[in-house]
């Protein structure tokens, strides 16, 4: 699957993109998204240093699904090229409740280490989730979602999804676009 800017919004406008693919597979037990980028130097932030943190301001991949008990609320996951995540639920952008660091732990985080070659920095990101985080012990049928990748505070912000998002600006929070994964 390949992740696209939205040439719409201004802040993706007169810049070069990323090029973002993802990978994703489920088992009863969890879904796997293996990201693989491929951005412009300007692109590139690496400043966060914890779970929890503010992940979208750096280089970041995100994986945001629908809570397949409950459809009104949706997860989000917010990973950096190093590796740190947010993970918060909600049914909406305010008031989301971050997950426990315990909770976290659960989520496998596997990544290469960023390289840079002419002008470009290379990275990829593999998050698998696991069903208990949901609050279930197996997925059942296919989950709807959407997939992203930003920098916030990067010399050069950009927003690219897997599915396009009607919005006169970026914004991630919006759950009435979610497709099956």
């Amino acid at each position: 699957m390949l992740l696209k800017p939205n040439t719409q919004w201004a802040a993706n406008q007169g810049i070069i993109h990323p090029m973002v693919t993802a990978e994703i597979s489920q088992t009863p037990d969890s879904i796997t998204v293996k990201f693989t980028v491929e951005e412009p130097v300007d692109c590139y932030r690496a400043a966060v240093q914890e779970d929890n943190g503010h992940s979208w301001e750096d280089s970041c991949v995100e994986i945001f699904l629908q809570n397949p008990t409950r459809p009104d609320e949706y997860f989000n996951f917010e990973t950096t090229s190093r590796g740190y995540i947010l993970a918060a639920r909600g049914t909406g952008r305010e008031n989301r409740q971050t997950l426990a660091l315990d909770e976290i732990a659960k989520i496998k985080r596997t990544g290469s280490t960023p390289s840079i070659m002419d002008d470009s920095v290379y990275w990829s990101m593999e998050i698998e989730i696991p069903a208990e985080i949901f609050g279930i012990k197996a997925f059942e049928g296919p989950l709807r979602g959407n997939l992203y990748k930003c920098a916030d505070k990067a010399n050069t912000p950009h927003y690219l999804s897997a599915f396009h998002i009607e919005t006169e600006k970026p914004d991630f929070h919006r759950p009435e676009f979610f497709q099956t994964l």
